[in-house]
């Protein structure tokens, strides 16, 4: 019997033999080499034709957390990316209420990254056999998302592909803009500057490859209710039905989008009246696959410690306890309760926490930007990244 399919789910989950030592690796994401992957294609990329000065022409930026092209007295920032195996779980649920919004977060979180607005977004749907009650849901959950995001929906693409695709995919591509020369590149970060943290609603979408490994094993079933406590301030689950929270609503809880607080931090602190001057804001950076590694990708020197963790989310704990996963492998697959981090001078570090706060509960600051040697360490000694 399949796990989606067995009932008795039991909050004291005997770990089997199976899952001693359950890792990303071993339930078929290998991080390390995605990263060798992605490095080889672009290495096979020619440059741009368009010439330097020219609307299209590339602005070189770090971290890769979006693309940046030159538009006039603007730059425009393109991001694309895709909800991946967490539609899995909700095609087994018959849930789609958030995949949109996860969708959607997945690539305007990465724009705020450079500093950009998100402004506009298309979609990509892959399917077997088309499904109009399924394709209702999901626009639904898309509207849903331009709505927090304040993006338009430009258009999109449905594509049936029986003998390609076996199962619904779903992916985007998010349009943003900004003045030139207020990019947010990194470039500016420097020994001492503040790590903020912002909280996350959940797993976001990545690392579901491990969680379905780990909820296969546990012998739960996505509709039994959740085997840990649900509550945490400052988040919702969003519910297919009343009753206790199922396990698969916790795991399914959409991706935060964080353009309300940050576009409008930003915002703010360009126009002179936010807690702190815009070249304070050194860096931001998204907490998706690779979990904290991806502050590497923020500065090619510098590094990074966080010694006051934010608190980690009870499905997280679940799942490192039912597959008995280490610490440094939950901290280098999933963000752990910490969604993205905002790197700011130490002057104005409090201000703008205290700002953000009050839009975000559950806002800390959990570390700093240290001359240490290019990695990140932790107050937990296991946890040690020197490559993204």
């Amino acid at each position: 019997m399949t796990a989606s399919s067995r009932g008795g789910c039991d909050s004291q989950v005997v770990m089997s033999d199976e899952a001693e030592g359950l890792n990303y690796a071993s339930s078929g994401v290998d991080i390390d080499l995605e990263g060798a992957s992605v490095a080889s294609l672009v290495g096979a990329l020619s440059r741009s034709v368009r010439v330097p000065g020219t609307p299209g022409a590339p602005v070189d930026l770090p971290g890769g957390f979006g693309g940046l092209i030159e538009f006039g007295d603007n730059l425009l920032a393109l991001a694309t990316d895709g909800v991946g195996s967490k539609l899995q779980i909700a095609s087994m649920m018959n849930h789609w209420s958030g995949v949109g919004i996860d969708c959607m977060a997945m690539n305007v979180n990465d724009l705020l990254c450079v500093g950009a607005e998100p402004i506009a977004f298309v979609d990509y749907i892959a399917v077997p056999k088309p499904d109009p009650d399924q394709h209702a849901a999901i626009g639904a959950s898309l509207a849903e998302a331009c709505r927090i995001a304040r993006v338009t929906l430009a258009g999109g693409e449905t594509a049936s592909l029986p003998g390609i695709v076996t199962e619904l995919d779903l992916s985007g591509t998010a349009l943003g803009w900004l003045p030139k020369g207020m990019a947010i590149t990194g470039a500016n970060i420097s020994d001492g500057d503040v790590m903020i943290g912002l909280p996350a609603s959940g797993i976001h979408s990545n690392g579901f490859s491990l969680v379905r490994k780990v909820v296969e094993l546990s012998g739960c079933a996505y509709t039994d209710p959740a085997p840990f406590a649900t509550e945490f301030a400052g988040r919702e689950i969003v519910r297919m039905k009343d009753g206790g929270v199922t396990l698969g609503e916790v795991l399914l809880n959409p991706t935060r989008i964080y353009v309300d607080p940050v576009t409008d931090l930003i915002d703010a602190c360009r126009a002179g009246s936010g807690p702190c001057p815009a070249d304070a804001l050194h860096g931001i950076c998204h907490v998706t696959g690779g979990g904290l590694s991806n502050l590497l990708r923020l500065h090619d020197s510098l590094g990074w410690h966080i010694d006051n963790p934010m608190p980690s989310l009870p499905e997280f704990d679940w799942v490192q306890t039912t597959g008995g996963i280490t610490d440094r492998e939950m901290a280098r697959t999933f963000n752990l309760g910490m969604g993205m981090v905002l790197v700011v001078d130490s002057e104005h570090a409090n201000a703008v926490c205290d700002w953000v706060a009050t839009r975000l509960e559950g806002t800390q600051i959990v570390g700093s930007v240290c001359n240490h040697g290019h990695k990140v360490t932790h107050v937990n000694p296991e946890i040690v990244f020197e490559h993204y």
